[in-house]
């Protein structure tokens, strides 16, 4: 089912959902499963699996000498959707990638999708390589998140590369974009950032998931700025808690964000992690709590492949 039929069957309550990341290659799914298990509780109609574009790393040739390999260190994204959807019976949504992806491999990607019964794809640009100072598109792929989000409603439209038309088999994808509530890094200004969500919205997307904020006055304004631009899909909040010490300067740095002053004091004031991760976990269900009252459609929880905390806030919001 869709994320937008799931929304308006909800008949106005607030659904939960949250996001994972696949094992690095290698490592088991069970991992995985044990963080899944403790959510299911709350029922959430869908699940996110995060896609990694490729990175360098250097493999040790002996004799001093390294050598520069291209590889993927989180692979399976489809594959754990699958499973996930099998095993829980729970709707997934695989995020598809600019970056490293030609329209081609983006295409077999999504008529695998539509194989398996997967409804629904986030579609993103994704971030620069970690040598690169912005990002570069895969040649032959797409060049920002707009463009994407025009391949896949050309498959649902039953139009596939190189001018393959096949309506009596057209996928049916509900696509979902990203929003920044403190606009995207790259981006001039809010109301420049908010111009090309329309874009994105103009083009096929059906919903929207904000980036982490720590501030709701900060996604009431953002959706308020949404509306005022004709962008009526639903706005989903996503809200992460804080878990060490050093999100306080990761988070802003990585995701430009601003924190409150009174979530940074009152990190200051911890002795010890477990400290810090309680006023994470506190403040974020502040957070829902004031955002489930206004009637968002959805809270979704980034959960970085560790359920607790996000157990215990949804056990005191939902």
């Amino acid at each position: 089912m869709k994320v937008t039929q799931h929304i308006e069957d909800s008949k106005g309550e607030t659904l939960f959902s949250f996001e994972i990341i696949p094992p690095q290659k290698g490592k088991s799914i069970q991992e995985l499963y044990d963080n899944i298990d403790p959510l299911m509780e709350f029922k959430p109609p869908f699940i996110d699996v995060t896609t990694s574009r490729e990175e360098f790393i250097y493999v040790d040739k002996g004799n001093g000498l390294l050598e520069k390999k291209l590889t993927r260190m989180r692979p399976g994204t489809l594959g754990i959707c699958a499973s996930i959807k099998h095993k829980y019976n729970v709707d997934t949504v695989p995020h598809v990638l600019c970056g490293g992806f030609t329209k081609e491999e983006t295409e077999y990607l999504l008529v695998d999708c539509h194989y398996l019964g997967i409804d629904n794809v986030m579609a993103l640009r994704g971030d620069a390589m970690k040598d690169e100072q912005s990002f570069v598109p895969k040649k032959g792929g797409n060049d920002f998140a707009v463009d994407l989000v025009k391949q896949i409603n050309q498959l649902n439209c039953g139009k596939y590369l190189h001018d393959v038309m096949d309506v009596d088999n057209k996928a049916n994808f509900c696509i979902g974009v990203a929003g920044y509530p403190e606009k995207h890094l790259e981006s001039p200004s809010l109301i420049s950032d908010l111009k090309r969500l329309k874009e994105k919205v103009d083009a096929g997307a059906d919903y929207v998931v904000t980036q982490m904020f720590f501030d709701n006055a900060k996604y009431f304004e953002f959706v308020a700025k949404a509306r005022e631009m004709g962008i009526t899909v639903p706005i989903i909040p996503g809200i992460k808690p804080i878990a060490v010490q050093r999100h306080l300067q990761v988070l802003p740095q990585i995701f430009r964000i601003d924190l409150p002053e009174d979530l940074i004091h009152a990190v200051d004031q911890c002795k010890n992690n477990a400290d810090i991760r309680q006023v994470g976990i506190e403040w974020a269900i502040q957070q829902s709590l004031e955002l489930k009252a206004a009637g968002v459609p959805v809270l979704h929880y980034y959960s970085m492949g560790k359920s607790e905390n996000i157990r215990q806030i949804a056990s005191k919001v939902f």
